[in-house]
């Protein structure tokens, strides 16, 4: 027993020294079953969140979800902890996560502004505490998150966008040429508006020559206002794809002009991946390869991708274990993507990085 636990130790040490090595930007996305939460780890060894997945009977499964990529990250605090907007499918297991690991700040678009009682509750009786336990701070469109070694820029909060490009960005879009304004959403029905989706947090993330790009649940008229008539975000090496891959987002106006090389999406089983999506990420140019953490029932026939690329497969909200896509960047734009679940991997050489 006394060696069983000896090794174990030196496991773990070995383990923590090699993370304490790494060169590169890691990114997981976190399989919470069409929610978001995803962890930024540094090679500084700094540790961003974006969200934190479900809540309800779910918060528990969800906030342990995060923890095993945090294990595996080795990593034992949060620096910095982004909620993008106040849905609970991206910040229900807050209170859950809070009280497994240290978080050092919290950011936010500011209050509520869609009702929810839920979400409300929360945030009068809960979060406050949270925040005032360590720093808090409301977000504003162009603001950065102070970070060693990585450019992190807050591109869209509060229904406000960048009004100034990014470095190298700025160019005429020609795909705002057919862009069609939404005047109800496609998914839910429902007139597009002042919701909370409107106010998402949207990250710019700069390593080197390897640039990632995630809006949230940004939706399709906003994205309009950041892109068009010129594009203010440049090209991207990896999208995290918009609103779980619907398509009440993600329009060629924007998928199109930042020409990720690879996007994930972040989908439940019967939440996102519809074809109008998929369409507008297949035929994006410079594309070459679409992951998703599941399969994507909506997709049909024509849209399914190989299951290598697909980081669970079960149908059962509940499964375990629950397994994640991890990206690895290099300061040269080679980056890697593995899937948890079958242990493949894809480089993508930074040296054959396309013209931009």
């Amino acid at each position: 027993m006394r060696r069983a636990l000896m090794a174990g130790a030196v496991v773990a040490m070995c383990a923590a020294a090699l993370a304490a090595q790494s060169k590169a930007l890691d990114i997981y996305i976190v399989d919470v079953e069409g929610g978001n939460a995803t962890v930024f780890v540094t090679p500084a060894r700094e540790t961003v969140l974006i969200d934190t997945g479900n809540g309800g009977a779910n918060a528990a499964r969800d906030a342990g979800r995060i923890m095993e990529v945090l294990k595996d990250a080795g990593v034992t605090h949060i620096d910095a902890l982004v909620t993008s907007h106040w849905h609970g499918d991206h910040m229900g297991a807050m209170g859950e996560l809070a009280g497994r690991i240290p978080i050092r700040h919290y950011l936010d678009h500011g209050g509520n502004v869609q009702p929810s009682e839920t979400v409300d509750r929360f945030l009068k009786d809960t979060y406050p505490g949270l925040a005032a336990k360590s720093k808090h701070t409301v977000v504003k469109a162009g603001d950065t998150l102070p970070l060693k070694g990585v450019a992190w820029r807050f591109v869209t909060s509060a229904r406000e966008s960048i009004k100034t490009p990014l470095p190298g960005a700025g160019a005429p879009n020609p795909h705002c040429a057919g862009f069609t304004p939404h005047t109800v959403n496609p998914v839910s029905g429902q007139p597009v508006g002042n919701t909370e989706d409107e106010h998402s947090v949207g990250s710019h993330v700069t390593f080197g020559k390897f640039r990632a790009l995630y809006l949230a649940d940004f939706p399709w008229n906003k994205e309009f206002e950041i892109m068009c008539p010129a594009n203010r975000l440049g090209t991207v090496e990896f999208l995290l794809v918009s609103r779980h891959g619907q398509h009440s987002s993600n329009s060629e106006a924007l998928v199109h002009a930042v020409r990720p090389r690879v996007a994930v999406i972040n989908n439940g089983i019967r939440k996102g991946g519809q074809p109008e999506t998929m369409r507008v990420l297949h035929s994006s140019p410079g594309l070459e390869d679409l992951w998703q953490l599941h399969v994507a029932q909506l997709s049909g026939a024509e849209y399914d991708i190989p299951g290598m690329f697909v980081a669970n497969t079960v149908d059962d909200p509940q499964h375990s274990p629950a397994h994640w896509i991890k990206v690895s960047a290099e300061t040269d734009g080679t980056f890697t993507v593995t899937n948890s679940r079958n242990g493949f991997a894809k480089t993508y050489d930074g040296a054959t990085l396309p013209s931009r």
